[in-house]
């Protein structure tokens, strides 16, 4: 079984100041496919690199899924962090998630959460709150199988779409 990583980025969840919900929901959706890790870390830059080059770098995860940082708030940084530590971004992931999501929402247009390759490591940030989570997932779960192949180099899989 493949092993995925979730992340939840968040000071007032890292402090137990909240509830955490969104990583919660992430877990449904990743549990029955991966073999799963689950942390919360605070809202910094630093902190955040450091976990993604440790999944990734360790082959402790073929997939990240971090939650929260994705704003437009001061704290805001996971994509950003992201950013830095990934050897190739994908467009098409975040920008299929933000086209479906903002049928539901405006706000969605406000979220700046990427993906991105680190290694053989898959890493998609998603929004901070769980009903975003849910649907940005929604949109690209099927994908992912697929996506995980291809940076393994075993080429295309046939996909069902929907």
């Amino acid at each position: 079984m493949e092993k995925a990583a979730i992340i939840v980025i968040s000071d007032s969840a890292s402090r137990k100041l909240r509830q955490d919900l969104s990583g919660k929901k992430i877990l449904k959706f990743a549990e029955k496919d991966f073999d799963t890790s689950f942390e919360i870390i605070p809202d910094d830059r630093e902190e955040i690199k450091k976990r993604l080059i440790y999944y990734s770098d360790t082959g402790k995860a073929a997939l990240i899924l971090t939650t929260g940082g994705t704003g437009l708030g001061p704290r805001d940084v996971t994509p950003e962090a992201t950013s830095e530590v990934s050897d190739k971004i994908v467009p098409g992931l975040a920008e299929l998630m933000r086209a479906e999501t903002i049928k539901k929402t405006k706000r969605a247009a406000l979220s700046r959460g990427i993906c991105a390759l680190r290694g053989r490591t898959l890493i998609i940030n998603l929004p901070g709150s769980p009903r975003a989570v849910e649907e940005c997932l929604s949109v690209v779960w099927d994908l992912i199988p697929h996506a995980l192949d291809m940076i393994k180099g075993k080429g295309h899989r046939k996909l069902k779409i929907k």
